[in-house]
């Protein structure tokens, strides 16, 4: 089969498009003919290996596991012994450790849920992850609720157009902050208000129950200013890593009592939320925005365009 591997951390340049063993499922897996992925952070940060940390769990000078890809969308082509709840056929979407991006992926059983048949395989693939990571965010972390005013801090990208439609989806007030470029975009996702964070303090005015931050790139004093009394800060997303660690540094000796300031972490991708995500995408309440397709043997190209051009929404890689 055809599949992507990087053998070397660096630029997009390391990524390359090689015939592989097609996998064979083990006994709780179910092998996933794969129609379509998509690019997350978390996936590029595996290639540049940034933050260093990366290199500590993948590989201290090349990476361990060279398959790459993590969220996905396809047809069940074979199952394990074990497995009850898929039969060969099924649609499907979820999210592996790495793999996804080839014609075949070897997935675990609680890791992917049945696709809605009214959702594209495209628009399945370009969700677990980012929208997991807002979902959990939000609701886990940030405690939304109906009526709650809340802001997120970066929005153009695939964690935060997710979080502007989650949170309207779960009756929040919005206000989506990004670049003057991504303001358009956060309307049309829904958004009460927007903020403009190249002209603009976002935290220096109004106060917000929940601030779902993917940009990470001010100091955890200010986004503590805008909280409002109760309220919760949620990092989903970082710039530079001494911003990541001021605030998870700091945030716990500013939070004030029922206040909470801190880091959420990876999102877990379980079957309850996958199917959660699947409700939404089928009712029309979550719609995946996707800034551009590229073809599996054009991942390279992929991986260029969301280092450089400042995405909106999420990239998707198809497979044929």
């Amino acid at each position: 089969m055809k599949a992507i591997i990087y053998r070397h951390y660096g630029s997009p340049d390391v990524v390359t498009l090689e015939d592989q063993e097609k996998p064979q499922p083990r006994d709780h897996e179910v092998l996933v003919q794969v129609r379509a992925a998509s690019i997350n952070s978390y996936d590029w940060r595996h290639i540049r290996a940034k933050p260093f940390l990366v290199r500590l769990g993948g590989g201290l000078f090349q990476p361990k596991d060279i398959r790459l890809g993590a969220d996905f969308s396809g047809v069940v082509a074979a199952i394990g012994k074990d497995v009850k709840s898929f039969h060969t056929g099924d649609a499907v979407f979820g999210s592996v450790k790495a793999g996804a991006y080839a014609e075949f992926v070897c997935v675990p059983d609680d890791r992917l849920v049945r696709k809605p048949a009214s959702v594209p395989f495209v628009a399945a693939a370009t969700t677990p992850m980012a929208a997991l990571t807002a979902l959990q965010g939000l609701r886990d972390k940030g405690g939304l609720k109906a009526g709650q005013r809340v802001a997120v801090h970066g929005s153009s990208g695939g964690v935060g157009s997710f979080a502007v439609m989650l949170a309207k989806a779960y009756g929040a007030e919005v206000t989506a902050v990004t670049r003057t470029r991504g303001l358009q975009h956060a309307l049309s996702l829904g958004a009460d208000h927007v903020v403009d964070s190249t002209k603009v303090d976002f935290t220096a005015g109004q106060q917000y129950d929940v601030i779902l931050d993917v940009a990470a790139t001010r100091t955890a004093r200010e986004y503590h200013r805008a909280l409002a009394p109760q309220g919760r800060y949620v990092m989903a997303g970082f710039s530079t890593l001494p911003h990541m660690a001021g605030i998870m540094l700091q945030g716990p000796r500013l939070a004030r009592d029922g206040q909470w300031l801190g880091n959420m972490g990876m999102a877990t991708i379980t079957t309850s939320d996958l199917d959660v995500l699947a409700a939404l995408l089928a009712d029309g309440k979550v719609t995946p925005v996707i800034d551009r397709s590229y073809r599996l043997d054009e991942s390279r190209e992929a991986f260029w365009h969301y280092e450089r051009e400042g995405v909106l929404g999420k990239i998707a890689i198809t497979v044929s």
